[in-house]
């Protein structure tokens, strides 16, 4: 198994094979093929382990398919900003919240959008147990102890994965570790178990993984390296959330003290590193051998893989909701100092011409050099666009960087993650548990490593420069940082936000530390603006006949200058976004989903209660 494409054709087989279901509970048992012949060795467990790759491993997904990818579907965090309303928080009960379909995507865009998380669907779930079920009592006497650990190492590592992201998404769920019979009506329609008690068993399953997986299991196989990674994130996420929830603090720094071990076993490997420029991580027709890079998805235009995520950072396609000025705001600048004290000649000046010199590189690499209207903002995001996809703006796209055909490879697990993860962990244990101290080689090793990316010719060729190291003695004083966080602490959370813009972990992160608030966009007004634009020479088409009484900008002054066809002179400023408000109000219990009335009554007519979601 070389990569993504024959593991991709082959999950199909394996999931008819075993995620067939009435509903989202009742079950039929596997066929009596697959029980009497399929579990045969090794070949037969990998078949059936490498159908989980497309659920958990999909990377840009495929087609014009935008569950769980970049870009097109996570746009729903305070870094982005619409034209007209913001898109809202769910605001009652649905219909119903499962799925009776089990295929690799559980989700909607909009669903995806607020949670970030699959649906109340335990398919995959049962999927493993049957796995580990069928390795203790079928397989083991055909495999080697090595290879029956390993394989039981694969279906945990899976089963803690899906029981990280419903927790996530609903907090208190049912636990279920064993293959159940759709007789078994009492275990079938159990009710929640507490968060804690669901995390403890992924704990352990975690903790099996990282002694028992195999450290390499073939090219683009998951190994313990890739398990490690995933561990360090969902157990830094529980952990803190458990901590800034005020749930339980001997969880909380059990789970951040097991983030920091699984991040520390790849740290300490050596085998990855920081060592090629940002911008090829996301816009590479082959990933093969990237220093940064833990896993990734390959794609094949021959193969009729292909995917579409470049095209909607091509320059002209629309994704609608695009980089406001709070996030710009949020980029360090190169001197490693807040723009408001920093030395950098034009560190306060908003223009994209501007922020592309003064700023940490990645906003380069992250957004398009000019101003372009296919953006809300006119900020253009093209991080996962090749430089050369832009050049074809106004003109023909290759397939490569139009529609759906296109073939850069995914990254799915990178190093940047691992150590962010691994230095936020540390930090957290050691303000609030007394964990050992964050050292300057701490920071040297995760922040400042990221940024002794070397850069590409093209960002040198604009004058772009590295951002000085982050110093424990000297840290930025930031005048916008909240007063209940520590200055350390929010600059690896800014590191965060200047690291994964347009990527899965921006509002999952506002979750964990309990700072959904900042999806209130009236707390800031700069929420409703872009970088700062001279009209009449940037973008004169926002100046036309049919844009008048609409196209805005914002003096340094507060001043509003709205277009009425004589004052082109005047558009000069902060643009404005169109028509720009603020979301429904919405309240803590945001922080988790509903359950659906459709499962709710169900399990009634079974003659079981299902507790709803707390505050739904």
């Amino acid at each position: 198994m070389k990569n993504f494409k024959l593991i991709y054709t082959l999950a199909i087989t394996c999931l008819l094979l075993t995620a067939c279901k009435k509903d989202v509970l009742d079950r039929p048992p596997l066929t009596t093929y697959v029980d009497g012949q399929f579990w045969r060795g090794e070949d037969d467990i990998r078949l059936y382990a490498n159908g989980y790759y497309p659920n958990y491993f999909n990377g840009y997904a495929t087609g014009f398919t935008v569950d769980y990818t970049p870009v097109r579907g996570y746009t729903f965090s305070d870094d982005l900003t619409s034209k007209n309303v913001q898109s809202s928080f769910e605001s009652s009960v649905p219909s119903s919240r499962g799925s009776s379909v089990g295929g690799t995507t559980t989700t909607a865009a909009d669903w995806l959008g607020q949670y970030s998380g699959p649906t109340w669907d335990f398919a995959w779930i049962r999927k493993s147990n049957i796995m580990i079920n069928r390795l203790d009592n079928v397989a083991k006497p055909k495999l080697t102890t090595e290879a029956y650990n390993h394989w039981s190492a694969v279906a945990r590592f899976f089963r803690g994965y899906e029981y990280s992201r419903l927790v996530n998404v609903f907090g208190n769920v049912p636990y279920f570790d064993t293959e159940l019979s759709d007789t078994d009506l009492q275990m079938l329609y159990k009710d929640r178990d507490d968060r804690g008690v669901v995390m403890d068993k992924v704990y352990d399953d975690f903790k099996f993984v990282l002694a028992n997986m195999r450290e390499n299991d073939g090219t683009q196989n998951l190994n313990r390296y890739i398990a490690a990674a995933f561990i360090s994130r969902f157990m830094l996420f529980e952990g803190t959330y458990q901590h800034y929830h005020g749930l339980d603090p001997a969880r909380a720094k059990k789970y951040l003290e097991f983030s920091v071990e699984a991040a520390q076993y790849i740290v300490n490997s050596n085998k990855y590193s920081f060592t090629r420029d940002f911008k090829s991580i996301f816009s590479s027709e082959s990933l093969a051998g990237h220093p940064e890079v833990l896993m990734y998805r390959t794609y094949d235009a021959a193969a009729t893989i292909t995917h579409s995520i470049g095209s909607y950072q091509n320059g002209t396609e629309v994704v609608g909701v695009d980089a406001n000025l709070v996030l710009i705001k949020s980029f360090i600048a190169n001197d490693g100092k807040v723009w408001q004290n920093s030395a950098v000649s034009n560190a306060s000046s908003f223009t994209i011409a501007d922020l592309d010199k003064t700023r940490d590189p990645r906003f380069e690499a992250s957004f398009y050099e000019k101003p372009l209207a296919s953006s809300a903002t006119l900020l253009y995001g093209f991080k996962f666009a090749s430089r050369e996809a832009l050049t074809y703006i106004g003109k023909t796209y290759p397939p490569a960087w139009a529609s759906n055909t296109n073939t850069s490879d995914a990254p799915v697990m990178r190093l940047a993650e691992v150590v962010l993860n691994w230095i936020e962990a540390k930090a957290v244990l050691a303000q609030y548990y007394s964990g050992t101290a964050v050292t300057q080689a701490d920071i040297d090793r995760s922040i400042n490593a990221i940024r002794k990316r070397p850069l590409d010719a093209a960002a040198i060729a604009k004058g772009v420069q590295q951002t000085a190291p982050l110093s424990l003695a000297a840290l930025p004083v930031d005048p916008a940082r909240d007063l209940d966080v520590p200055s350390l602490i929010w600059e690896i959370r800014r590191e965060r936000r200047m690291e994964f813009v347009f990527e899965h972990t921006r509002l999952l992160d506002l979750k964990r530390w309990k700072k959904l608030d900042y999806m209130n966009f009236n707390n800031n007004a700069d929420y409703f603006l872009g970088p700062w634009v001279n009209l009449p020479v940037e973008l004169p088409s926002t100046l036309t006949t049919a844009l008048r009484g609409r196209t805005k900008v914002k003096k340094t002054d507060g001043t509003i200058v709205t277009y009425d066809g004589t004052n082109a002179a005047q558009m000069v400023g902060y643009w404005v976004i169109e028509n720009a408000a603020n979301r429904n109000a919405f309240t803590d219990r945001a922080y988790l989903a509903p359950v659906g009335q459709a499962q709710i009554t169900q399990y009634q007519e079974k003659g079981f209660k299902l507790t709803q979601t707390a505050g739904w």
